[in-house]
């Protein structure tokens, strides 16, 4: 009792010194809790949405591989004969059957041809107006669809692109262009994350959706009274046999919702890893300020220890501050957190997924974990401090105010950081030369991890030698003032070197991506003016399949010397070894397509892989099954016959566009693929006649007017969407690491603080002999900005490191440029040293506002 009311004490004594540890727990607690909370609201409204749009039974057709349409090589969706829908209404326990059309390998546009698709990244589905769907929306506004020419829109997507009753819509699919005109508004009775959802007729969804009437895409099926879901499942199967898929609504809403568990998962362990990142860099903060506080209170421990406190206690009392410290941040961070997952939630319904605060999910295990966590990182990270003044005897602490340092600690330091960062530098090299990725990537990450821990390590050793190059560079030109600063920072290295490793940290990882993204950007670049000889390419952004309405008017257009199609077909392959492939892909073109993407050979020539009956397989499937040019392959099409194709080149793996593909001709698939069950075109390729790229650049996308859902790029504007893209990534991973580098910065502020109340004699002294205020505040902030910059050197420097060996393991993928992104790195430098003068803002002013009299007479 009596060790928890000294800690309690000197917990309160210090609140001001410990508040901001207490944020740097806070902060990484409520991003746990916050992603824990976001993700798992996000679960129980997919979870409500899947089981109240399911039917108690459905039927479905075999082929359709978790309803997802889009995915369709033919842009429609796989369907039921409407007989299908007659045998299961005659089924004992059927009380009610309807058949209903839907796809989302659609695109819908207002009558200015604006695409209505949501921006999140959601589907756009066009559906039959059914039972089922009345019992998940209602229309609000108008009536529900009769006739080919209405249309009844949900009422997110009018309200967004402010849609009215009579406005003009067109649905876009592989079969053609259909205009209704919005007859009704509908709202969802449950939240709708995000999806736009349009409705018509059952037979108008027939004709535009599939192409033909009397076929289904689903059966919705209600049970009889009395008849459980599954007693009816095991009927209606028995009844229709293997050629239908049957579904409870329990099976259905659990199917539904693994296909967005994967997107869910990664998302939620991406945020979490990027909040361990954060408490990573809030144990230095925890250790810097109980190191700090211990050292100013050696002679108080030490009075302690005089009247009989054994170490023990004294380890026991810092142990206890710090699980208080722990207790109130974590429990802080958990009510943060519910908040984050609230501003996340509407950060995502201002990009248009819409999640509802009546779903919010704060399942028992998050405050929990976030508890445990933030309270198990904070007393970890107070123990070295506790240990550390556990062992100060009652005699040195009354004779000196500060804990002498240890020479033998600092020389083990030293000799520990160089062994581990030597450890991983080798690892570091073992991967830059590693011949497989896959073997590369496992040294990457061990040397990842060396290096960091190895610089964290032997940060004050480095301190020593890089403050005095800063101070010799920025510092001297200050004068006096300057030299002071340097020496403060020198004063503790250790202190320097753990407050700088916070911001090494986050600033590593930015630098380490931002050399892999701009590598990425650079090689593609290169491999795109090596090898891609057409000009224009024309493909669906959301990778819808090409109608071929569309490639007829991409041929039209004036100024082409030629226009190439280009398919993919889903194939099993049998290879002479015996061993047959599964779901392996053929990428059918017209013969032309080896003048458009030149794409390097190991033996044979590519363009005879485009004769009849030949086929291209790349470098390591070759390898693999020892095939070489003149070997023959079965390929069974997925939708045709069995084929047996002669292999007349073996393309290169050291590649970036199309790599592993193996490519036939549209006219030897169209020998074993009937024309009906032929995929749709995914990407047309485009050349200009010589000196008209400019006149036939336009006139493509006149020729495409029609078809918004289709994108006209040349190489540059293909270039630009591939930095765009890569950029987009980097900014929201930038983002994320936004949290570490407000944690690093707590982190100099606390320092800062702490060392300003450890100095308060001697900045009264200082002001006593002559030293302004003015002249104190640049000081600190000269100090402060020194340790940022500290920081900022070693973690740029060991984050290029990183990012130039994982250029080399991309290298292997044909990534082969190394790009240093020098204006980010600058522009990161430059922000580094501005976050230290930041930092610095509020210690500096405090300490300019000391007492001079008070601060001399300090103990």
């Amino acid at each position: 009792m009596t060790v928890l009311k000294t800690s309690l004490r000197n917990v309160l004594a210090h609140k001001g010194r410990m508040a901001l540890s207490a944020v740097a727990v806070l902060l990484s607690v409520a991003f746990v809790c916050g992603t824990l909370v976001f993700t798992d609201t996000m679960n129980t409204t997919f979870d409500k949405l899947f089981q109240a749009t399911a039917s108690d039974v459905t039927v479905g057709p075999k082929d359709a591989s978790g309803g997802d349409e889009a995915a369709s090589r033919t842009g429609r969706p796989p369907v039921l004969p409407a007989s299908v829908l007659a045998r299961v209404r005659g089924i004992e326990g059927v009380e009610s059957a309807e058949g209903t059309v839907s796809s989302s390998a659609v695109t819908v546009v207002d009558a200015g041809k604006e695409k209505l698709s949501p921006s999140n990244g959601a589907p756009t589905i066009v559906g039959s107006w059914s039972a089922n769907a009345a019992r998940t929306m209602k229309i609000t506004s108008g009536a529900a669809p009769k006739g080919p020419d209405q249309i009844v829109v949900d009422a997110d997507t009018a309200g967004k692109h402010h849609l009215r009753l009579g406005d003009e819509i067109g649905v876009i699919t592989a079969v053609g262009t259909h205009r209704a005109h919005v007859s009704g508004v509908a709202s969802f009775t449950v939240t709708n994350p995000g999806a736009a959802l349009f409705y018509v007729d059952t037979p108008t969804a027939q004709r535009i959706l599939v192409g033909r009437t009397g076929v289904y895409t689903a059966i919705d099926v209600t049970t009889a009274r009395g008849v459980s879901d599954e007693a009816l499942k095991r009927k209606v199967t028995a009844a229709l046999g293997p050629g239908c898929t049957v579904q409870t609504a329990e099976e259905a809403a659990d199917a539904n919702q693994k296909d967005v568990e994967g997107f869910l998962d990664v998302l939620k362990y991406a945020m979490l890893g990027f909040a361990g990142i954060a408490f990573l860099v809030g144990i230095f903060l925890i250790i810097n300020t109980f190191s700090m506080l211990v050292a100013q209170r050696t002679r108080e421990i030490g009075l302690m220890r005089a009247i009989g406190a054994s170490r023990r206690q004294v380890n026991r009392s810092v142990l206890v501050e710090a699980l208080l410290l722990g207790v109130v941040g974590s429990v802080l961070g958990v009510g943060a957190g519910v908040g984050l997952a609230v501003g996340l939630m509407k950060l995502m319904g201002s990009m248009g997924m819409k999640l509802s605060t009546d779903d919010l999910t704060v399942a028992w295990t998050t405050p929990v974990t976030g508890c445990v966590l933030g309270v198990l990182v904070t007393v970890l990270a107070a123990w070295l401090p506790a240990r550390r003044a556990g062992r100060i005897s009652p005699m040195a602490a009354l004779r000196d105010a500060g804990a002498p340092a240890d020479a033998r600690a600092g020389t083990v330091r030293a000799v520990t950081g160089a062994v581990l960062t030597a450890a991983g530098a080798v690892s570091l090299y073992l991967a830059a030369g590693a011949d497989k990725a896959s073997a590369g990537s496992g040294w990457l990450g061990v040397g990842v991890v060396l290096t960091l821990i190895g610089f964290v390590v032997v940060g004050p050793v480095l301190a020593g030698g890089l403050v005095r190059v800063l101070g010799a560079v920025l510092l001297r030109i200050f004068g006096p003032v300057g030299r002071m600063a340097e020496r403060n920072a020198l004063r503790n290295p250790r202190r320097t070197g753990a407050t700088g490793a916070a911001l090494m940290i986050g600033l590593a990882l930015v630098a380490c991506l931002s050399v892999v993204g701009s590598s990425m950007v650079a090689s593609a670049t290169d491999q795109l003016d090596k090898s891609v000889g057409a000009d224009f390419i024309v493909q669906s952004d959301n990778g819808g399949v090409i109608t071929p309405q569309a490639v007829e008017a991409v041929k039209a257009a004036p100024g082409l010397s030629r226009v190439t199609e280009y398919k993919v077909l889903d194939v099993d392959l049998t290879t002479p070894d015996g061993v047959t492939t599964k779901n392996e892909t053929i990428n059918a073109a017209d013969a032309t397509y080896a003048q458009d993407l030149r794409t390097e050979t190991v033996a044979g020539s590519l363009a005879d892989a485009y004769r009849p009956g030949s086929m291209s397989v790349p470098e390591g499937f070759a390898g693999k099954h020892g095939l070489r040019v003149g070997s023959t392959v079965t390929v069974a099409f997925r939708d045709g016959r069995t084929a047996r194709l002669t292999v007349r080149a073996v393309t290169s793996d050291d590649v970036v566009l199309d790599q592993g593909a193996m490519y036939a001709s549209i006219d030897t698939v169209a020998r074993y693929v009937p024309a009906e069950k032929m995929p749709l075109d995914v990407l047309l390729f485009a050349t200009a006649k010589d000196g008209q790229e400019t006149s036939a650049y336009q006139a493509l996308k006149s020729a495409l007017h029609d078809y918004p859902q289709y994108t006209v790029r040349d190489q540059t504007d293909y270039k630009k969407a591939l930095r765009d893209q890569i950029g987009r990534l980097l900014n929201m991973i930038y983002g994320l690491l936004a949290l570490a580098i407000v944690v690093a910065v707590l982190g100099v502020v606390n320092t800062l603080a702490l060392s300003v109340v450890e100095r308060t004699r001697e900045i009264g002294l200082m002001r006593a002999i002559g030293m302004s205020r003015r002249q104190l505040r640049r000081m600190i902030r000269l100090e402060s900005v020194v340790i940022a910059v500290f920081g900022a050197l070693l973690g740029l420097g060991l984050g290029m490191g990183w990012g130039a060996t994982a250029q080399k393991l991309l290298a292997l993928e044909g990534l082969n440029i190394l790009d240093i992104p020098w204006r980010t790195i600058g522009a990161v430098f430059v922000g580094s040293a501005f976050v230290g003068l930041v930092a610095a803002l509020v210690p500096a002013f405090r300490a300019g506002r000391m007492n001079v009299l008070n601060a001399i007479a300090t103990d």
